[in-house]
């Protein structure tokens, strides 16, 4: 098996470079400049992220989420918490903490749902609810403001928040369609890692799995409602940029100068 060159071993779960990848026009981004990761929450992450010197971390999750397991980061780093799911239904924001905490509560709060169609409206309320419009609205200005050192943008896993997060980097940098599409489904195998203890929790309560692998899988048919949703709300990637996170032409075309050499 090839190794996967974007991967950064680590205590970090999940932890990625999107450098060197080509964009339209020529060019590539730089490597080392854009990080995404699952929580460093590991009290050796700390020591661990230090190599990378890391301008910013920015933590896409719930407040819940950061007040039971807090980042652990070199004394250095600018820590920004974007929080994606503030004003999503309390149903949906309370089971994503629920998922890494506590199976049984998770299954009783969700039992009552599709989970497939729950994650649909996840990734509909990633792209046109107005709390994860000023998030990723903000992370687009922390990596402006860091100016070319080097942010990490993480969620729990690094999976859903974290993989809409670098879409919209990776699109308005000018990366293929394609490769944007296979940056998202990549993260499955560390996805699976992170996941398996909660798996084998999930078993030992009974809970069923055909609740629980909607929740914790990397689908492909999510992203494409992320940006149908794009689309159908704002004609398309630019008016998203533009009208979905408030972002002026300067600045999209600040951050494509950032991410591409």
């Amino acid at each position: 098996m090839v190794a996967d060159p974007f991967v950064r071993p680590s205590v970090v779960p999940n932890l990625r470079d999107l450098g060197e990848r080509p964009v339209a026009g020529g060019g590539r981004l730089p490597a080392g400049r854009i990080f995404r990761a699952g929580e460093p929450s590991d009290p050796a992450a700390a020591a661990d992220l230090r190599r990378l010197g890391l301008a910013t971390v920015v933590d896409l999750r719930t407040v819940g989420e950061v007040a039971q397991r807090p980042d652990c980061l070199p004394d250095a780093v600018t820590y920004r918490h974007l929080d994606v799911l503030a004003d999503m239904p309390s149903e949906m924001a309370e089971g994503q903490a629920h998922l890494m905490n506590d199976p049984v509560a998770f299954a009783e709060a969700f039992g009552r749902f599709d989970p497939v169609a729950q994650m649909h409206r996840t990734y509909t309320e990633l792209v046109v609810a107005p709390a994860a419009r000023a998030a990723y609205a903000g992370l687009v200005r922390e990596v402006l403001a860091a100016d070319g050192a080097p942010v990490l943008v993480h969620c729990t896993a690094g999976k859903d928040r974290t993989g809409w997060a670098v879409t919209v980097l990776l699109l308005a940098a000018g990366v293929a369609a394609e490769a944007v599409r296979a940056e998202y489904l990549a993260v499955i195998p560390a996805v699976r890692a992170t996941f398996a203890p909660l798996v084998d929790r999930y078993a030992a309560v009974g809970a069923p799995p055909e609740l629980l692998e909607p929740m914790l899988e990397v689908r492909g048919e999510y992203l494409d409602t992320a940006l149908t949703r794009v689309d159908d709300v704002f004609g398309g990637f630019d008016g998203y940029l533009h009208d979905g996170l408030g972002l002026t032409g300067d600045e999209t075309a600040a951050l494509r100068a950032l991410l591409v050499r």
